[in-house]
């Protein structure tokens, strides 16, 4: 899609007006943080958000704001606002309301040996979810207490999660580990070979995500885990490429490089729905699997990746890169993350359904920040529309 000086201007124009900038507290320390800011604007078409990480500048805080104002485009219904010939794009990016996608659960790195009953109150706010994330090779652990005791805590949490599942009577749940690119080769190599031993039949470890930085690194990792025979149930595990994708200049190099199975794709970070979609057609054409995911996005933004899991999904379909078990459950289900989030989005059996949320007024109000940083706020997405391209 393309977005013209005036839709951009006019998104501004909306946000300087009618915007609404929230800090929503964190149950749990997640990604380094405690709060997550996010500015969330009503157009014309529906609520929509803008909630680049405060680290980020500009030119990367652009992707964010682009992501918005697709949003806000996709949600409204009035035909005659658009250019010409923009109609077709806009209908090939609609899904219906209330259409279900799986999502899976999130598991901070909590310390399951010194709270073991943290991990399964944590797993009760997931429903039907069989599938889960696990945050491991947590930043402040390993620099406070060194690389082996993160690792012992790391297999201790997985181990939680397995052994929660099996006290649900959840046969074969599919577990992910998410690393955030904390390791290196070896200490990736080490982990992943713990972890694999403790799944012999290979009913429970979906992929390693990003377990280290660099395309090379991935590239060696899924040599080496070959190599020395690391394939509980005599399958080979697969590395899923995240940072590598969203935050690189060219998306595909880790894909074309052969360096991953997976491919985690999120909305607001590669600029919006249709780009995420282009991405992952391209991603498919190559045989990797995909799983759309959140970046720690308020009930606004989710509405955006829910919509995107939805057409990715069936992009995945066509290509045939999926397994017998169906699209990859996707990360979105993130809001229980927040002590509040702005909206409700219901998990049921599993899934969530796509939609527009409409934000609560009371939570808008609790969790507004002062006029200097909503003010910061608007010269951040002022600043980030320089660096946008029609």
């Amino acid at each position: 899609m393309n977005i013209t000086q005036q839709q951009l201007d006019q998104f501004l124009r909306h946000a300087r007006e009618h915007a609404h900038v929230v800090a929503l507290p964190m149950r749990t320390r997640f990604r380094g943080i405690d709060t997550r800011e996010a500015m969330l604007v009503p157009t014309p078409g529906g609520w929509v958000e803008f909630a680049p990480f405060l680290e980020y500048g500009p030119a990367e805080s652009s992707r964010w704001l682009r992501s918005a104002v697709v949003h806000s485009l996709l949600l409204d219904d009035d035909a005659t606002a658009r250019p010409q010939g923009a109609s077709a794009d806009h209908a090939a990016l609609q899904v219906p309301a209330g259409a279900a996608v799986s999502v899976n659960a999130t598991m901070p790195a909590v310390d399951a040996q010194a709270n073991p009953q943290q991990v399964g109150e944590l797993m009760g706010r997931y429903p039907g979810c069989t599938t889960v994330k696990v945050k491991v090779a947590e930043p402040a652990v390993l620099r406070e207490q060194g690389f082996e005791a993160a690792m012992a805590q790391d297999v201790a949490r997985v181990r939680a999660v397995r052994a929660w599942f099996a006290e649900h009577g959840v046969a074969r749940p599919r577990i992910r580990v998410d690393a955030n690119a904390g390791w290196s080769v070896d200490q990736a190599l080490e982990v992943i070979s713990q972890l694999a031993a403790e799944d012999v039949a290979g009913e429970c470890l979906d992929y390693v995500e990003q377990p280290c930085a660099t395309v090379a690194e991935l590239a060696e990792l899924r040599q080496r885990l070959a190599d020395e025979g690391v394939a509980p149930g005599g399958a080979p595990v697969r590395i899923a490429a995240d940072e590598l994708i969203r935050k690189a200049s060219d998306p595909l190099a880790v894909v074309e490089a052969g360096a991953c199975d997976v491919a985690v794709v999120k909305v607001a970070p590669l600029g919006g729905i249709d780009l995420v979609v282009d991405v992952a057609r391209q991603v498919a054409a190559h045989g990797v699997s995909l799983t759309l995911s959140s970046a720690l996005d308020t009930a606004v933004g989710i509405g955006a990746g829910l919509q995107a899991a939805a057409l990715v999904a069936q992009v995945g379909k066509d290509a045939g890169v999926f397994g017998q078990d169906g699209p990859n459950a996707a990360g979105l289900a993130t809001g229980s993350l927040f002590t509040a989030d702005v909206g409700d989005r219901e998990i049921r059996d599993g899934a969530m359904l796509t939609g527009a949320v409409q934000p609560d007024p009371a939570v808008l109000e609790r969790y507004a920040v002062d006029a200097e940083r909503r003010q910061w706020w608007l010269d951040r997405a002022a600043q980030a529309a320089a660096y946008i391209e029609g």
